[in-house]
């Protein structure tokens, strides 16, 4: 639990947490669910859409220039059209049952940045911009809208199918996208020069520490897989269990497993998890003849990572063939660790400073857009707090006062880089 909170001293540009309070309680009754009071904004459904038209409305109402690009990100800028930007992102799409506040938070705090600017009517020697990427929770493997922003989508990126059967690329039709267009929203490095992001810690480090940020140095990257044991369905009551090529019996094998490949290979940064499975044909009365499960692996180093990836492969393969069944797994999704700016930490954290604000420094174990911009400029990010470390949930909460903390601090640091101060 929460047991300090760190004062901002009054001397920095100031935001209006009034106004922030506004924004996320609007944007989290887009796409809510009256029964369970989630938020489902699945990227590229019609609600994550809604969400994209109601933030270009408030970007254009803060007297920016708003548009949406081709993979469906939105973006809105003030200062000089030729000059490169600091640029401020995050994302609005969720998963499902969510709470308001996973990406959404961020790209709010950056409007709000945008409206503090404005409002001061200094002239900017650089370009201010905020950026809505579009599907950063994965609905279709990586992270579309940040990838395309990079130059990292394929042809071939637009035909991923998700778990629900969707195809990226008709999804976007039925949005009224043209998918190709996303392949056309590459930004030039030397048009961004540099890149933040506000995010919820969705840990409980910050809670724990009665904290109101945290500076983020690393992001672990990640690796997803699809695994499939299949064995052979049989009757549950005829046949004897020496003879059976049980499916289930390799899934909760390997489950067992994960403890001792952490230990032996990982370290104090490292994650495993299998998040959804499926028994087939899933009948009370029949051995298992298939299960599919998905594989996370995390790490901040991608070292550890390989050690991970390649311990579990060596552990599904001994497991199958103590079973007799047949395994194989499909790579989703492939996200490289990554350092933070080095200067970019130290500006958020002199910043930090000033403002009486603790400048600890922390790595994120999920992953964010932040980690791909990196590979074209300079990243870092800004941890709020996370009431008892709930993200994913409807439950998610930070407190107001360490949302205005965090928008404080990420006003001051824009500022600075952006010249304005």
């Amino acid at each position: 639990m929460r047991t300090a909170r760190a004062h901002v001293d009054a001397t920095g540009l100031r935001v209006d947490i009034e106004r922030i309070k506004r924004d996320v309680l609007a944007l989290g009754e887009i796409g809510r669910d009256p029964e369970d009071r989630g938020v489902y904004r699945m990227g590229f459904s019609e609600a994550d859409m809604e969400g994209r038209r109601w933030l270009l409305a408030r970007l254009a109402e803060a007297g920016a220039e708003a548009w949406m690009d081709g993979a469906g990100n939105v973006h809105g800028r003030i200062g000089r059209a030729d000059a490169p930007a600091v640029v401020v992102g995050s994302h609005t799409d969720t998963v499902p049952r969510a709470g308001m506040l996973d990406g959404a938070l961020g790209v709010l705090c950056g409007l709000e940045c945008l409206r503090a600017l404005r409002e001061r009517r200094d002239a900017l020697p650089r370009a201010v911009e905020v950026v809505s990427f579009s599907d950063e929770e994965g609905r279709f493997g990586g992270m579309v809208g940040s990838e395309a922003f990079c130059g990292l989508l394929t042809p071939e990126s637009l035909w991923f199918t998700a778990l629900d059967g969707a195809v990226l690329r008709d999804e976007m039709e039925r949005r009224g996208l043209d998918p190709m267009g996303a392949l056309e929203a590459r930004r030039p490095p030397e048009t961004i020069d540099a890149y933040l992001e506000l995010h919820i810690e969705q840990g409980p480090v910050l809670d724990r520490a009665g904290e109101p940020v945290g500076l983020v140095d690393h992001i672990a990257g990640l690796v997803k897989w699809l695994v499939r044991f299949r064995g052979e369905a049989n009757h549950a009551g005829t046949t004897p269990m020496e003879l059976r090529r049980d499916a289930f019996m390799g899934l909760a094998d390997f489950a067992h497993e994960i403890p001792r490949i952490l230990a032996e290979n990982g370290g104090e940064h490292s994650r495993a998890t299998i998040g959804k499975a499926a028994i087939l044909p899933g009948a009370p009365n029949t051995v298992p003849g298939e299960v599919e499960f998905s594989l996370d692996v995390r790490d901040t180093d991608a070292g550890v990572i390989a050690d991970l990836t390649d311990a579990c492969r060596r552990a599904l393969g001994a497991i199958a063939r103590r079973r007799g069944l047949m395994v194989d797994l499909e790579v989703q999704s492939e996200i490289a660790p990554v350092a933070c700016d080095p200067g970019l930490v130290d500006l958020l954290a002199e910043t930090a400073r000033e403002l009486g604000l603790p400048d600890r420094r922390m790595p994120s174990g999920a992953a964010h857009d932040a980690q791909i911009v990196a590979g074209i400029a300079p990243a870092a990010m800004i941890f709020v707090p996370s009431r008892e470390g709930q993200s994913h949930a409807p439950a998610e909460w930070t407190d107001w006062a360490d949302v205005e903390a965090g928008a404080t601090l990420l006003l001051n640091a824009v500022a600075r880089r952006a010249g304005a101060r």
